[in-house]
């Protein structure tokens, strides 16, 4: 069937050949054809129906309890010289991944259904759009493509003949965790995943094409692409001010992505809106600033600890259209997760099908449970969301999890060391599971596991950018995470971390002072409102100091994490350390 423009035609055909599906079925985004999906998907047992007066156009999906995260030691980037990926990167040559990859593929869709699915990533027809198709054998990975992009028939229309579109083959094939790989081509524009149904391995638009071919792609171009989230701030007056930020996992980025100012910031008129939870393309603007998108759809979002309480927003978002994956099943036709709330069920089945008693100890949910929802249906969702021109970026954040060595918030001096501040991001490990508790783990802006290419080369572009934006958005660092002596968190996080963002967005505007430390521009105590809430001056004041010792110490490891990127390091971030550790003394 003759669908689209010869190039695409010819690749599927390509595909057809090899993976012999027994039907071919293109993707038409209609509603119809996605309800016909779901019957099917429900005939066949893939998905699972749920309460539709409760969970309107909601249904259940298990993955195979082998396949329930992205797998990192299975990713790699594939371009023809090793050095390219550098060393952050899984890496084999392009032919060599290829021969792996044919005989896993040869054959892999036979007595299955082949789905074409034409895909734009950010608004059609917007300057920040790239299109994409995904062939899979999975409706999972269809229905969930068609809330995390826009999809169908709408985007072969605006690819026209255009042969630049990326390419994207995925098939659980036999779900073998012994042959699952994912894996990137940058220099042809070309994700071939196999072996796995789990979202972030399987639905190529997300982590595969809006990160790691989008990074590449956006260095050739001039742009960026990070794994950032896009907060708007309404003040009182009613001005809008557009903030990115950057956080490794566990460290509050969809709180801070739907946030809901405190109280007494809500009386006075100050709103929040979301522009986007987990991706941003940035890009130079005429005005001299950058401007960014949220090329998604949706959110794909962790279940276990979203709840009324930690994040309302993301809670409502999945009441209806949603997909739920390896959460608790209720008897009643609903979901629940470690964190929803207090009453967990009984008689209900837990994330591998099996009946779950709460008593038992063991969780019903598996900690990396999913909801795949549209972004339209976030309450605080931005009326700017769809806007193809994006919204203009007036600072930066980057945030991990440290219990002592970072302050509450601190600017850097200009873009350089701002770039600097990114690259030595860090979180200490929280859970025994993953490794030493309190050893830290360095994630340069939150992209180590997305970055495409050389992440040496990829400072170089953020440094290189400097000369594209000449009103660029301040760069600060966030850590909501300080803890005193007995452990307990100082900081009362959620939606008093306004307060940080309020200073960091008056910084951008001049409207705020600040004093000089030796790691950046620190806020008086008196910059940051405490109105309602239990901060003390005093704990403010602690928040707010650098551990001269402990930085010392942060030093080395910067310097021992930077040796691995050899002459990749751009020089100015070796020159940023070494003012560092000049100014420790």
């Amino acid at each position: 069937m003759m669908k689209a423009n010869r190039y695409v035609n010819e690749w599927v055909d390509e595909q057809i050949a090899l993976c012999k599906p027994e039907r071919v079925l293109w993707i038409d985004g209609s509603a119809a054809q996605q309800e016909a999906l779901r019957q099917e998907g429900f005939a066949t047992g893939e998905l699972i129906e749920l309460n539709q007066e409760l969970l309107p156009g909601c249904v259940y999906h298990r993955s195979d309890p082998s396949d329930v995260a992205r797998v990192e030691a299975r990713t790699f980037i594939c371009c023809e010289n090793q050095a390219d990926a550098g060393p952050t990167n899984n890496w084999m040559a392009p032919d060599e991944m290829k021969a792996l990859l044919r005989p896993i593929y040869d054959g892999c869709m036979a007595g299955r259904t082949m789905y074409v699915l034409p895909y734009s990533m950010a608004q059609l027809g917007s300057p920040f759009a790239k299109y994409g198709i995904e062939i899979t054998d999975s409706i999972y990975v269809v229905l969930s493509m068609c809330i995390m992009t826009r999809a169908g028939d709408s985007v072969l229309e605006a690819m026209g003949d255009d042969a630049g579109f990326i390419k994207g083959l995925h098939s659980k094939a036999q779900l073998d965790p012994e042959q699952r790989y994912i894996t990137h081509f940058p220099q042809e524009n070309l994700i071939m995943s196999v072996n796995s149904g789990y979202g972030g391995n399987a639905l190529l638009g997300k982590k595969c094409f809006a990160l790691r071919i989008a990074s590449n792609l956006g260095r050739q171009e001039g742009w960026m692409a990070e794994h950032m989230l896009i907060l708007g701030v309404e003040n009182p007056q009613g001005e809008v001010r557009y903030v990115c930020g950057a956080f490794p996992s566990a460290c509050g980025k969809t709180n801070l992505a739907m946030l809901i100012p405190p109280q007494v910031y809500r009386e006075r008129g100050w709103k929040c809106w979301c522009v986007g939870d987990d991706i941003a393309w940035l890009r130079p603007g005429p005005d001299g600033r950058l401007w960014a998108v949220n090329p998604e759809n949706g959110f794909f979002g962790v279940a276990p600890g979203t709840s009324e309480k930690t994040n309302p927003n993301a809670l409502a978002s999945t009441k209806k259209n949603s997909i739920f994956t390896n959460v608790v099943l209720k008897p009643d036709g609903t979901v629940w997760w470690e964190g929803l709330d207090k009453n967990p069920p009984t008689d209900a089945l837990d994330w591998k099908g099996e009946p779950w008693d709460p008593a038992s100890g063991k969780p019903g949910a598996h900690p990396n449970s999913r909801f795949t929802a549209p972004a339209v249906n976030c309450p605080c969702i931005s009326p700017e969301f769809e806007n193809p021109q994006g919204v203009p970026i007036s600072a930066i954040v980057f945030g991990g999890r440290r219990a002592k060595t970072a302050p509450l918030v601190y600017q850097s001096r200009d873009w350089a060391h701002g770039v600097f501040v990114g690259s030595i991001m860090a979180s200490e490990k929280t859970a025994a599971a993953e490794g030493k508790v309190g050893e830290t783990r360095r994630d340069p802006m939150a992209m180590l596991p997305f970055c495409g290419y050389n992440m040496g080369d990829y400072w170089q572009h953020w440094l290189d950018m400097a000369e594209q934006i000449p009103n660029p958005p301040v760069i600060a660092n966030v850590n909501w995470f300080r803890t005193d002596d007995e452990g307990h968190f100082l900081w009362p996080g959620f939606g008093d971390n306004l307060r940080v963002i309020e200073w960091v967005l008056k910084r951008a505007f001049g409207e705020a002072e600040a004093v000089e430390s030796e790691i950046g521009w620190l806020p008086r105590p008196e910059d940051i409102n405490l109105e309602g809430t239990d901060v003390s001056r005093e704990t403010l004041e602690g928040l707010l100091t650098v551990d001269r010792d402990l930085w010392r110490t942060e030093c080395e490891g910067i310097r021992a994490y930077y040796e691995q990127f050899g002459e990749r390091l751009p020089q100015e971030l070796a020159a940023e350390l070494d003012s560092l550790e000049a100014k420790l003394g």
